[in-house]
């Protein structure tokens, strides 16, 4: 098996890092547009492999999409962070741009590949993949809703004093702070409802600190996060390469499920070996359903850019 990572970044590089110590493909090629970046990651990693015990081969490369050639799986994390003054038309524009390429690029050399797409805004550049690509719909991928579902995790964690192995909670809607949808109602911890174990303020709390997750970090370290998104990442490609069936939250285009239509957005779906398989219908109420059209209602805005990116 073979994946590349295109953007050797914090995030791609951490995603690398994830894959090549679990194991989970024979060679992993790290990719990007600076020069000697990825290279000089590659073999930094590949130095650790005797300390760490893992035979993951790994490669370097600056541009050139060649050695990517053969790919079960890219993760594509390349793209620019906003900047202050950035407009969001500013910032789609850019990536938009950056993604098209990446895509064009890599299907040259895999184009049988399933991708998986970190970079932001993720639901709309995960829309932008499906357009420019026009692959068949499981084989794209956006991972937000992975990410935003760990973080809510952690957050009943933090509150129940519990472990978040034993917790099951899954945020669907936008990948962004005011668009997620933590479904506090259906989370369990080990089968029981946690709206048992807290108060309507409690769990309104957990709600709100899981939406502004990654505004958080990026306060307190000045930028992005990294380690949760590049673990996020691997656990998809994980799921698809071993084909473990796992139900997770990811952006995937909607023809009808959860009362949408020609959208990609966070639901919970079946990870396996073609991708996503199929997505599981957790019959909102009426209250989570108007939250998610109005979710919808903001990626759509979103969206409208890309016409004239």
């Amino acid at each position: 098996m073979k994946v590349t990572v295109v953007g050797a970044g914090a995030v791609g590089a951490t995603c690398a890092d994830n894959i090549a110590r679990k194991e989970i493909c024979q060679e992993l090629v790290l990719l990007d547009i600076k020069e000697g970046l990825a290279e000089g990651k590659a073999q930094d990693m590949m130095q650790t492999a005797a300390l760490l015990g893992f035979d993951t081969r790994i490669v370097g490369s600056t541009n050139d999409y060649s050695k990517t050639a053969g790919s079960n799986v890219v993760v594509i994390t390349s793209g620019i962070p906003r900047k202050p003054g950035m407009t969001r038309e500013e910032l789609i524009g850019t990536n938009a741009g950056i993604v098209k390429t990446v895509c064009d690029n890599i299907l040259k050399h895999s184009p049988e590949a399933i991708l998986i797409i970190v970079s932001n805004p993720m639901d709309t550049m995960t829309q932008l993949a499906m357009q420019v690509t026009r692959l068949p719909k499981n084989r794209i991928i956006g991972m937000g809703g992975a990410l935003d579902s760990a973080r809510f995790k952690y957050q009943l964690s933090q509150k129940l004093g519990c472990s978040p192995a034993d917790l099951n909670a899954v945020v669907v809607g936008g990948h962004g702070d005011t668009t997620m949808i933590p479904l506090i109602r259906h989370a369990t911890w080990n089968s029981t409802p946690v709206t048992r174990y807290l108060s309507i303020h409690e769990q309104e709390q957990i709600v709100a600190d899981t939406m502004v997750g990654g505004a958080t970090l990026t306060k307190l370290i000045g930028t992005s996060a990294w380690y949760a998104p590049g673990a996020a990442t691997t656990a998809l490609v994980e799921s698809i390469l071993r084909d473990e069936k796992k139900l997770i939250t990811c952006s995937v285009s909607l023809h009808g499920e959860y009362g949408q239509q020609d959208i990609c957005l966070g639901v919970p779906v079946i990870i396996g070996k073609d991708g996503w398989e199929r997505i599981v219908d957790f019959e909102l109420n009426e209250a989570e359903q108007a939250l998610f059209s109005k979710s919808a209602d903001a990626v759509r805005s979103m969206n409208e850019v890309l016409k004239s990116a």
